[in-house]
């Protein structure tokens, strides 16, 4: 279940329910669904071809179904990171620098983590998402990610509109710390 981190002072979150809260007090949507048993053996797997990808993302379909019904979902993907991903820093580098979208960014964690941190009017904190978390950041809400210290995560990703993806890049420093 994620964590939220807050500056020291402050101190973090971890009771599901309190997390829940304190996102949508900044209106970030979070739920904890469960990642089904059926995913397991490829959610084991380190990499995945596009044919077990789609496999996979077969497995959670009824999220998929939810969305389209309720939000207006059209398509999404699944991105899978690991140490071995070619080239995964510098794709990294356009995720970790403070930006923001005018579409929503929706994360469905099906394995690994990482860190969402968020800069509000109110306050600058990190989520720490794992497995089985999902998130949903508004749009024009800044933000960066990053992975954490395992370096790997398998995420399904929801789009209504593929071009209000577009990172929009903002001066700010991706750390809650001031």
């Amino acid at each position: 279940m994620a964590t939220v981190i807050r500056k020291k002072s402050l101190g973090n979150i971890t009771d599901n329910n309190e997390v829940k809260s304190f996102l949508a007090k900044h209106n970030i949507t979070y739920d904890h669904w469960e990642v089904p048993p059926a995913s397991q053996s490829l959610i084991e797997k380190e990499a995945l071809n596009d044919q077990e990808k789609e496999e996979l993302l077969q497995t959670v379909n009824e999220r998929f179904t939810y969305l389209q019904n309720t939000q207006g979902y059209k398509t999404r993907d699944l991105i899978v990171l690991h140490s071995n991903v070619p080239g995964l820093h510098d794709m990294l580098a356009k995720f970790d620098k403070v930006h923001y979208h005018t579409d929503e960014e929706v994360r469905y964690i099906l394995d690994g983590s990482g860190y969402f941190g968020f800069i509000t009017k109110d306050e600058k904190f990190l989520v720490h998402v794992q497995k089985s978390d999902f998130i949903s950041v508004p749009r024009n809400t800044t933000h960066w990610f990053a992975l954490d210290d395992k370096l790997r995560i398998k995420a399904v990703r929801y789009f209504t509109d593929m071009t209000g993806w577009v990172p929009n890049y903002v001066e700010e420093k991706a750390s809650i710390e001031d």
